[in-house]
């Protein structure tokens, strides 16, 4: 049998409709961010701007020909390095126009289909990732610009299409033709989609992504891009972030860069300046274990990139999001005015992320992005000592379980686990109260262990560290502990961990393994009990 804490109740309504929109978003993009970071760098260094590009900043960095043929380009002086490593458009005379290189494929193919990939994969597998990637095609070859809302609409719905056209015969099919109908409905059917996508998908998407841009450069045109922030920053502390961030910055962003080599987009909401401001506001203005936990939530928050460690400070004192708002609109308007951009996404919003993907354009754009994460980050930190100050007195009598409610508050918006929020608790003091009560006992054997949470990435990839290091100081072999998320539960494990808010998804996800809810993924008695429980049962094997 095993014990559970009661799950907390989720919010309801437009919000949760809007963060699982959001999720759905980002787990299209998150997985494949290695891939945006690869484009990024590629282009960073041999795009004509890049560094050893022909218009090279660094003087006597530019490799003749290498950097023409990778990062596309180029003339009839390079000739010689034609053939099987890239493409070159040839006049009649035998003249050399141009070398394809790598940046314009990657960008107008490799990322696309990519997202449309993971998210056919999403809805319906193996066989819906295939269905929805070469529908994208159509998609991609029926515009002129590089198609990530296309991919990010037209995988998940050819997808659907192909879950419900199996849902027609299914059961039906005689034994022994199952491969054949399989693979060539599923053939037939992205054919057609990728033939609706190039002559009406396309063109489709190609409208809304001019609208889209139009619409930016609508913004920048009346100097009216930081009045986002009012939107991006109150939105991010409830987590409301990722449908505007992954559904509409990063695709206009990614285009953006393609033309100019970088895109102020990307630092709207990644900026790490607004969040280090009010943290280090509370580190020196604060009560209490907001105080106390602060600097070093600053350090995870700056370097790690993990910005919803903060959110809970936020929600403490909620006039503080109007710091936020204002240290995100100054961050904004530094590099509007500066010319500051990223050369392509950064994941997570780290300032190592950020400085690697704003060195790219040159040091000159480096230190603008620089200039406007301190100056963000300044503007917020002033603003919110302003706000402690004049109410430090009232919070000193009131503290109590104040930041604590600001914890659960914010666990509450994100209604998925989060093991930032449980290390702030457990800095706090608050890790105490949050036990479980109860024992995990069971009659299996348990040798898998899987810790699923929303994304399968960050806070599960977490805990299982943690458990999988008190296995080994216990020296108990033979049990395998990894993480994924919820959705991805194929009913294999002997036994998931979740956080309180996800254990009912994860039961029905995978209905037959053992499940353990826990309020703490940094630091749950639980641990000791599955860790024990184990050991037992090696014990009684001996």
């Amino acid at each position: 049998m095993t014990t559970t804490s009661p799950a907390a109740r989720k919010p309801g309504g437009l919000r949760t409709g809007v963060q699982r929109f959001g999720t759905f978003l980002s787990g299209m993009i998150m997985p494949n961010i290695a891939a945006f970071i690869a484009w990024g760098f590629i282009t960073m260094l041999f795009i004509p701007k890049g560094f050893f590009g022909a218009e090279s900043p660094f003087p006597g960095w530019h490799w003749a020909g290498v950097a023409e043929i990778i990062g596309g380009g180029g003339d009839s002086a390079i000739i010689g390095w034609q053939g099987a490593m890239t493409t070159v458009a040839e006049t009649a005379d035998g003249n050399i126009l141009a070398y394809v290189g790598l940046v314009g494929p990657m960008v107008t193919y490799l990322l696309p289909l990519l997202i449309a990939n993971t998210a056919g994969r999403m809805v319906y597998g193996e066989r819906g990732g295939v269905v929805a990637t070469i529908a994208t095609v159509g998609v991609i070859v029926g515009t002129n610009i590089p198609m990530f809302l296309g991919a990010m609409i037209m995988g998940p719905l050819a997808a659907w299409i192909t879950k419900q056209m199996d849902k027609l015969w299914d059961g039906k099919i005689r034994p022994g033709f199952e491969m054949l109908v399989n693979n060539f409905s599923a053939g037939i059917l992205g054919m057609l989609l990728a033939i609706a996508g190039f002559f009406a998908f396309g063109p489709v998407m190609l409208g809304i992504s001019a609208v889209l841009g139009s619409a930016v450069d609508w913004l920048v045109s009346l100097q009216l891009l930081p009045v986002v922030s009012i939107i991006v920053e109150p939105a991010k502390v409830l987590f409301l972030n990722n449908a505007i961030n992954h559904g509409v910055f990063t695709p206009l962003g990614i285009e953006q860069a393609t033309e100019t080599g970088k895109s102020i987009l990307f630092l709207i909401e990644a900026n790490p300046g607004p969040g280090l401001g009010l943290l280090l506001a509370f580190t020196f203005f604060g009560v209490g274990a907001a105080k106390a936990s602060a600097p070093g939530a600053a350090i995870i928050q700056f370097l790690g990139g993990i910005h919803e460690i903060y959110f809970p400070y936020a929600l403490s004192k909620p006039t503080t999001i109007l710091a936020l708002i204002a240290g995100g609109a100054a961050g904004v308007t530094t590099n509007m005015v500066l010319g500051g951009g990223l050369a392509f996404p950064a994941a997570p919003g780290s300032i190592i992320a950020v400085t690697a993907a704003a060195i790219g354009p040159g040091v000159g754009n480096l230190l603008t992005v620089y200039l406007s994460v301190i100056i963000a980050a300044v503007v917020t930190f002033l603003i919110t000592g302003v706000i402690l100050r004049a109410s430090r007195k009232r919070d000193l009598e009131a503290e109590g379980d104040a930041f604590g409610a600001a914890i659960a508050q914010t666990e509450a918006n994100k209604g998925k686990s989060s093991a930032a929020m449980d290390a702030l608790r457990t800095s706090s003091g608050a890790a105490a109260a949050t036990g479980a009560a109860g024992s995990v006992v069971t009659d299996r054997r348990i040798a898998n262990i899987v810790f699923a949470c929303d994304a399968g990435m960050g806070s599960s990839a977490m805990g299982a560290s943690v458990l999988r290091n008190k296995f080994k100081k216990a020296e108990i072999d033979g049990v395998t502990v990894t993480n994924q998320a919820i959705a991805n539960l194929d009913g294999t494990a002997d036994l998931v961990i979740t956080q309180q808010q996800l254990t009912d998804r994860a039961k029905a996800q995978s209905p037959n393994s053992i499940h353990v809810s826990v309020d703490n993924f940094m630091n749950s008695p639980k641990y000791e009990e599955v860790v024990e429980m184990v050991r037992a049962q090696r014990d009684s094997d001996a």
